[in-house]
């Protein structure tokens, strides 16, 4: 199901009509729209050559023009702390427009709230770790009180909840010489009570060969406990994903591990590894696990999974975006902890992180794909009409290697 870059063209399902309605300017109400955020790494470019070592960190957002056929409208923030964001946070129920961002190497947790034009920035969190590198690296809200979240960091493996309100910071876990690399919030036992689940492995390499890691489990909600999901040995994964992708009323956990294989191609190989709490009667909740590999990429890594329902079936797909492979389309079968099936989106966009978020920004009621293309320099709209993918580029830069995206959020519509 490969991207195509034309005309689109509506078929006969109410969500497509009313989206081919808006793509058209029939319907087409900006003001609806909701604003896409990115995260960079900018690195400057003088005489057109592109610097190694990267500028003020960097927060887009992005918004359609006026008419359909309108360039997007982008609005930049930096932020001179750090040389990196690597996630916003939106509150979704401020009244303002309220973001917190993830930075680095001055590790700092900063908010945001819009007047005007202007964001007002207050730092909830700032530390030196102690390590070669210090960063806020994710986090993820609890609930949707927006009240409090996890967040973990490089790279000294700390792992802590945090009442943005009362800026009551708990430290729940740390390792010295690790990285967390992602946070996701959770409820794989079905106990009622949400868990934190994260990524845990060795520093990072400059070349691509071993790194152990694992999937840890985090209870907060009372006293805290620390179990291993699972163990990926010599292997590691830097992107899971929790939820409910397959529609059974159960939370799961997704997780893309890694290749060790760098120069032979060839062997290079990414699984995407489903895991199951354990029903097996007589095993413990949250004890005992299930894992079961749904599907591979021929690639080295793959940093971002992302669910949603593109295709308007009413059921939810997987997207993965790997490193050179292109973006992946799965969907599960029958028996969902079986091989899923799988299809290309775009063969043809790639990025070292190349981030990638199904949402619905224009209320259609049906997800769209956003993508950071890096290596192509472009940021990507994803739209499915009519039996066939529809892309369209929103954002393009002339010098591709001056940003590195890490990642997309969305945030409510705003004005500019």
């Amino acid at each position: 199901m490969a991207a195509v870059s034309e005309e689109e063209t509506s078929d006969n399902a109410t969500k497509r009509q009313k989206r081919a309605a808006a793509e058209a300017g029939r319907d087409f109400d900006p003001k609806r729209f909701k604003t896409l955020i990115a995260t960079y790494s900018e690195f400057p470019v003088n005489d057109g050559q592109v610097a190694t070592t990267p500028g003020p960190a960097l927060v887009e957002f992005l918004r359609p023009g006026e008419e359909p056929s309108e360039p997007w409208r982008v609005r930049a923030l930096r932020d001179s702390e750090s040389n990196v964001i690597h996630n916003a946070l939106v509150d979704l129920s401020a009244e303002q427009v309220t973001l917190y961002t993830l930075g680095g190497s001055a590790a700092i947790l900063k908010r945001w709230v819009r007047h005007g034009e202007q964001f007002e920035a207050t730092t909830l969190w700032k530390e030196d770790f102690g390590g070669r590198f210090s960063r806020m690296r994710d986090a993820a809200w609890v609930g949707d009180s927006f009240q409090s979240m996890v967040i973990g960091t490089h790279d000294q493996g700390v792992v802590a909840l945090l009442d943005v309100k009362s800026r009551e910071l708990k430290r729940l876990y740390k390792e010295p010489n690790t990285f967390i690399h992602e946070v996701e919030i959770g409820d794989l036992d079905g106990d009622g009570k949400v868990e934190a689940y994260v990524t845990a492995s060795e520093p990072n390499k400059f070349k691509h060969e071993v790194q152990r890691g694992k999937v840890l489990r985090i209870d907060f909600d009372g006293e805290v406990k620390v179990t291993v999901v699972v163990d990926f040995g010599d292997r590691h994964a830097k992107e899971i994903l929790v939820g409910d992708v397959d529609g059974d009323g159960r939370d799961e956990l997704y997780a893309a591990v890694e290749s060790t294989h760098a120069s032979d191609a060839t062997a290079a190989r990414v699984d995407i590894v489903r895991i199951d709490a354990a029903t097996t009667p007589g095993t413990t909740p949250g004890e005992a696990y299930e894992t079961a590999t749904v599907a591979h990429l021929v690639d080295r890594q793959c940093r971002f999974l992302t669910a949603g329902d593109i295709d308007g079936d009413g059921k939810k797909e997987l997207v993965a975006a790997a490193f050179r492979a292109g973006v992946w389309l799965m969907r599960p079968g029958k028996n969902p902890k079986e091989k899923w099936s799988m299809e290309v989106m775009d063969d043809q966009s790639s990025g070292f992180e190349h981030a990638a978020l199904l949402a619905d920004l224009d209320g259609d009621g049906l997800d769209e794909l956003y993508v950071a293309a890096d290596d192509q320099g472009e940021l990507r709209r994803y739209v499915y009409r009519g039996g066939k993918l529809r892309r369209r580029v929103i954002a393009t830069r002339e010098h591709p290697r001056s940003r590195l995206t890490w990642n997309l959020a969305v945030a409510p519509p705003m004005d500019f």
